[in-house]
């Protein structure tokens, strides 16, 4: 990867670390603000949101951090190697986490009148799409074990070539 595409991924992971910030920071109190306004019959989903809604950034910023230091391997041709999959397999558990804490507002959501049934249909659409980018990333960390795979049988082809000569 060059050193421009290494350049512009950190600008924006950096972007999306500080937005994420931002919304825990700022956002989420002003959205606690606006709901203590509910009326009585739905101000128990209060504090469930608010805690999926604070979880679901930490597990965005836990897959950023990683995502930093995945493409810190890349930059240093670390990444083919068994480090690497710390921070593969953090990010599918922040991932899995991630789809847990949408089917699990859906589930908070649902009962009653409060929230039309089509949102929370479409919540539990979000939760599978998020589901499936975890297992998009298990599928590349197949491909990550291959490749490490690969480049230890070339590292002992290698030294066995070294050996003859």
């Amino acid at each position: 990867m060059g050193k421009l595409t290494v350049l512009a991924l950190r600008v924006v992971l950096a972007g999306l670390l500080a937005g994420s910030v931002f919304v825990q920071a700022v956002m989420v109190p002003l959205l606690a603000s606006d709901l203590e306004d509910l009326d009585a019959d739905i101000a128990h989903l209060r504090t469930p949101t608010l805690l999926i809604v604070v979880l679901g950034m930490v597990t965005v910023q836990v897959v950023l951090v990683c995502v930093w230091r995945l493409v810190t391997m890349v930059r240093r041709g670390t990444v083919f190697s068994h480090a690497a999959f710390r921070y593969v397999h953090i990010v599918i558990g922040a991932t899995v986490t991630a789809a847990l804490l949408v089917f699990a507002l859906g589930v908070v959501l649902a009962p009653g009148e409060a929230v039309p049934p089509g949102i929370v249909l479409l919540i539990g659409g979000v939760g599978l799409a998020v589901l499936g980018v975890a297992l998009i990333v298990l599928v590349l960390r197949m491909l990550l074990a291959q490749a490490v795979a690969r480049d230890v049988e070339a590292a002992q082809m290698q030294a066995e070539l070294e050996a003859v000569i």
